[in-house]
């Protein structure tokens, strides 16, 4: 990687602004990229990365400032321009249509005809089989998006932009959902990319990741730009003092220890489901972080599914605060005090187009209906509490969510269960896709939970975090527990031997 770029920017954005009511997302934001290169865009959720790389690719328009491409201006008012000066755009959550093919979904809107009227099947396929070819990758071409991998679907992704022709690349969280093999794969895609000139902009909270693939990288804070440095001059600590504004001493708190004699908040007992558990006993005293590792695909989730009801179980014991509970949907577990933050927030655990107020009150709707209406006063009242407590950045209690960062989005997640009596907190993949700012805020919070007598699973694709805030790991595999660890005895080599079948405890 090269410590300094020197070159004539293929993309230069300068003094961005962009307000929304009670907002100012960007004041003043600039980012300049070079061909060939990877500049990787950190912030905190809600810094401004997302509404920048918006306005660059044409979803948003700018109120102020400026974009030169090749040293000339630009004008990006949609995404046909973008597309046009030769952007692409890759989203966190995909942009495929589920039921098209492989095909279908790589030449949308740029179809071959024949007679400008009809579509050349035989040379769409050609066309897409040519760009797999360049990029040394296999797909099947019609399988419908909706049966692919998560790392098919971002390959098609990738395909797609270069159809069109992009010279840049804007990639958004692009391992959030990989394995590691995927992710090997990825970056030697990237890199291959790039050996050819295409330039990328890199967004991810994986801190870790950036030294492996990214030149250069430009931190944002509170809409503003904070400083561009090589990636080699630009050492972990650093950056996260430069994105939250402030050292953070330690990235894991310290647990509270758990009294031998505490008593038993979760026992769950022979619990089996359809989806994938099959016969997993154990406990979690109250006051305890139980930690599930294990690869993708082990059945982690479903266990939590399980317990909440989510998917319904098929046999097994579930005992809450030492009382024997019946889960056979998920209000009854909510009514015996579970609470499941789940994996996918927008698609599970929000509901986008409702405002802050209605998603902090959703799971708990009858202690606010009078009659035949609901107390918006008392909603208000509760959400603005919340809002305090847990700094949710939002300009009001009636905005939407959709509108919300990914870390404030998961903070109202967690308010919709803390109005409530919850004992036992399930927490899927509870720092997935938020900054490292808003994940000592989830930890702190998880801690305060701990010191409230709650039961605490926690279900983590990091292991630095599995191993951070677990006062026991159980590592899973094939639905089953194949091995149980205290924090003091284990250590990532272990959990991998144990979670790809090598060891077994």
């Amino acid at each position: 990687m090269s410590a300094t770029i020197v070159a004539t920017p293929l993309l230069r954005m300068d003094g961005i602004v962009k307000t929304f009511p009670g907002v100012r997302a960007l004041d003043g934001v600039s980012l300049e990229v070079v061909c060939g290169e990877v500049h990787a865009l950190v912030g905190e959720n809600g810094a401004g990365k997302s509404t920048l790389m918006k306005i660059l690719s044409g979803a948003l328009r700018a109120d102020g400032g400026t974009i030169a491409i090749d040293g000339s201006m630009a004008t990006i008012d949609g995404p046909r321009a973008a597309e046009t000066y030769g952007i692409g755009m890759i989203y966190q959550e995909f942009n495929l249509v589920p039921d098209l093919t492989v095909v279908d979904n790589i030449l949308l809107g740029h179809e071959p005809t024949t007679r400008g009227i009809f579509l050349d099947y035989a040379a769409a396929v050609r066309e897409t089989v040519a760009v797999l070819a360049e990029l040394g990758i296999a797909l099947p071409l019609d399988r419908r998006a909706r049966y692919l991998s998560v790392a098919q679907q971002q390959l098609v992704e990738i395909s797609k932009a270069l159809v069109r022709r992009a010279r840049l690349i804007v990639m958004d969280e692009p391992t959030a959902a990989l394995t590691d093999r995927e992710i090997d794969a990825l970056f030697a895609l990237i890199r291959q990319l790039k050996a050819q000139g295409v330039a990328f902009v890199y967004i991810s909270h994986r801190l870790e990741e950036l030294p492996r693939i990214a030149d250069r990288i430009t931190v944002i804070r509170d809409g503003r730009t904070i400083e561009t440095r090589a990636s080699a001059e630009m050492p972990q600590d650093e950056l996260i003092r430069l994105m939250v504004g402030r050292s953070l001493d330690a990235h894991f708190p310290e647990l509270p220890p758990v009294p031998a004699d505490a008593p038993f908040g979760l026992r769950v007992r022979a619990l089996s489901s359809a989806f994938g558990p099959r016969d997993v006993s154990f406990d979690v005293r109250a006051g305890e972080i139980v930690g599930l590792a294990g690869l993708v695909g082990a059945g982690r989730t479903e266990i939590v599914r399980a317990i909440a009801g989510a998917d319904i179980p098929r046999a097994g014991e579930i005992d809450v605060d030492g009382r024997r509970i019946v889960v056979h949907d998920p209000h009854s577990a909510i009514e015996a005090g579970i609470a499941l933050i789940t994996e996918d927030r927008k698609a599970q655990g929000l509901v986008l187009g409702m405002n802050v107020r209605e998603n902090v009150t959703l799971a708990h709707l009858d202690a606010y209906v009078r009659g035949p209406f609901i107390d918006r006063n008392a909603e208000t009242a509760v959400t603005v509490r919340e809002i305090a407590e847990l700094g949710i950045r939002t300009p009001s209690t009636e905005q939407l969510v959709r509108n919300l960062s990914g870390g404030t989005q998961q903070k109202v997640v967690l308010a919709k269960w803390l109005i409530g009596s919850a004992k036992v907190f399930l927490f899927d993949e509870p720092t997935r896709g938020i900054d490292i700012g808003a994940k000592a805020e989830i930890y702190g919070l998880m801690i305060e939970l701990l010191r409230h007598g709650a039961a605490i699973v926690m279900v983590s694709s990091e292991l630095p975090e599995v191993l951070g805030m677990s006062h026991r790991i159980l590592v899973i595999r094939d639905g089953q527990i194949a091995a149980e660890f205290a924090r003091s005895d284990v250590t990532p080599d272990k959990i991998i031997a144990v979670a790809t079948g090598v060891a077994r405890e």
